[in-house]
């Protein structure tokens, strides 16, 4: 037997791969196996295990690709405690919910937050749509009965207002997300204390999910609670995300039922990749960029690929040419959810299965800065499925691995997830 590697971990993997091969059943002879080598080849540009096993000849038996995939991690478990039950105010706070699930978690968490320091009852929110008149009731993507539970003894939730207050006219009052207490005790408190019926509106000044100083533990916990304990898809959407998931795991030989997900919609792209938050990086990468990407880090070409992308777009076939299992929701929905979820003209519907799949995906990897990668990074990092790999790390070094590309919301512990969890 010629050996020509001398890692005897790798000649034991060589070895057991070798014995899930029916294939080789009849190559069990001394004669055969002593002309068998196994090679595994070694590269410092990308972390990619082969194990090629030849004969005699040089033929190639059986090539096994282990790839650049990563181990989940433990979940991580709260660290926050559950606020004190807190008595509601006779007064009330309305919202709508808009743009999609990523700016839902977000626009929940203010509002609870704002609830809870004011003693307001919070209103379920509507879910308004990109264009003029499009709305949804909350129970059309949520699941009531999780959200209200969650928040008992926290904040008061109601369906609707009472008719006597909503026979009057609110005053609106704009906030920032990520609103602190100090701007609701001087922007939002004097106003709710005259007029105890007040609609909020809340904006996007910043879309970092990066941790920022304490507030009070109240707060702090309530804040917690409503990002990552409070709302949850309800369950046909779930289900209909779960058999695309399902579906992904099932297209590749080779990767073990491993699937990259990337957010990649080529409507943002066309609007052009401009510089972001005035530090030089791109905002968004297209498709030839992140085909180089993923060759970069090291996926096979029998890799599934998930984008985000609801429809093919000739503009995705350069990435398809090097990674031809590159699906769309279109290519991958179950056919009979297709009419209600893609063509209904509801873009939430929409952008719900996206964060399902990208927050269950082996690999996640954001082509698009913004919320939705900020969101699901969260919930991948609570969940364990921290390999999260951001093109804007990649310095155009050819020694670049992929443990250098890790998203900075993981490698540097950044992300207000890890201030909630431990």
């Amino acid at each position: 037997m010629r050996i020509m590697c001398f890692d005897p971990r790798q000649v034991l993997a060589g070895f057991l791969t070798l014995s899930m091969f029916g294939m080789l059943g009849n190559m069990v002879k001394r004669d055969h196996f002593d002309s068998i080598q196994v090679t595994v080849p070694r590269t410092s540009t990308v972390e990619l295990d082969v194990i090629r096993i030849e004969d005699h000849s040089g033929k190639a038996l059986v090539q096994v690709k282990k790839g650049p995939w990563e181990k989940n991690s433990e979940e991580l478990k709260p660290c926050w405690n559950k606020p004190e039950p807190k008595e509601s105010s006779k007064g009330f706070i309305t919202f709508s919910l808009t743009t999609g699930p990523e700016y839902h978690i977000s626009q929940i968490t203010d509002a609870v937050v704002i609830a809870r320091y004011l003693g307001a009852t919070l209103v379920l929110p509507d879910i308004r749509g990109s264009e003029l008149g499009q709305k949804r009731n909350f129970e059309d993507l949520y699941d009531v009965d999780k959200f209200t539970k969650s928040m008992d003894g926290v904040v008061k939730i109601v369906r609707e207002l009472p008719a006597d207050v909503a026979s009057e006219k609110p005053e609106v009052v704009r906030v920032p997300n990520r609103v602190t207490e100090e701007f609701i005790a001087k922007n939002i408190e004097p106003i709710f204390r005259t007029k105890n019926y007040l609609r909020i509106a809340i904006f996007f000044p910043s879309v970092s999910l990066s941790p920022r100083e304490k507030q009070s533990n109240d707060l702090d916990s309530t804040s917690c609670l409503a990002m990552f304990g409070s709302l949850e898809l309800k369950a046909e959407i779930q289900e209909v995300a779960n058999a695309m998931v399902d579906r992904l795991r099932t297209l590749s030989n080779s990767t073990d039922g491993k699937f990259v997900a990337v957010d990649l919609r080529v409507d943002v792209i066309e609007k052009g990749c401009k510089e972001s938050g005035g530090e030089g990086k791109k905002a968004c990468y297209g498709a030839q960029e992140i085909r180089n990407f993923l060759k970069k880090v090291g996926f096979d070409a029998d890799t599934p690929i998930y984008l985000t992308q609801t429809w093919w777009h000739e503009n995705l076939n350069t990435l398809k040419e090097v990674f031809p299992k590159t699906y769309t929701k279109d290519d991958i929905i179950p056919a009979d959810k297709k009419g209600k979820f893609l063509e209904s003209g509801g873009g939430e519907l929409e952008r719900a299965l996206d964060f399902h799949v990208c927050t269950r995906s082996d690999a996640f990897v954001p082509a698009i800065s913004g919320l939705f990668y900020g969101n699901v990074a969260g919930r991948r990092i609570v969940s364990g499925r921290t390999q999260i790999l951001d093109p804007a790390r990649d310095s155009g070094s050819s020694s670049t691995s992929a443990s250098d590309l890790v998203s900075r919301y993981v490698s540097e512990r950044n992300h207000l997830a890890y201030s909630c969890h431990c």
